[in-house]
């Protein structure tokens, strides 16, 4: 009796649902590589604008003299385009500063906010 002889290796059905696999995993690699850069890239614009609101504060300290009132400018931090916002308002022997960091290219929330009070002079 010749038994029949069994080809060894794998047929094309089974390569084929190999490479579909290998591709779905090779996308879903793809995806979180550009998740995670985009999250970088917003973690350094928030670090960048928290960076622009403590100088700006500083600044505001430095100079002594506060008024109250609201201010709006530029406060850009290299090649970043941010806007601030400033908000003065008297409190008693205090003033409570606010300053509020902006992406002057788009409208969206606040990349930093800082608020603190400084005695007034």
């Amino acid at each position: 009796m010749h038994g029949y002889r069994h080809a060894q290796g794998f047929t094309l059905i089974e390569v084929l649902v190999a490479l579909a696999i290998i591709a779905v995993a090779m996308a879903a690699a793809v995806r979180v590589a550009g998740v995670m850069t985009q999250s970088n890239g917003l973690l350094r614009d928030k670090s960048m604008a928290l960076l622009a609101a403590q100088s700006r504060l500083a600044e505001l300290r430095l100079e002594g003299q506060l008024r109250s009132g609201r201010k709006t400018f530029d406060c850009d931090q290299g090649r970043l385009k941010l806007r601030c916002e400033q908000t003065i308002e008297r409190a008693g022997p205090l003033y409570q500063v606010q300053v509020q960091v902006l992406d002057a290219s788009r409208e969206a929330p606040p990349l930093a906010r800082l608020t603190t009070q400084v005695r007034a002079e």
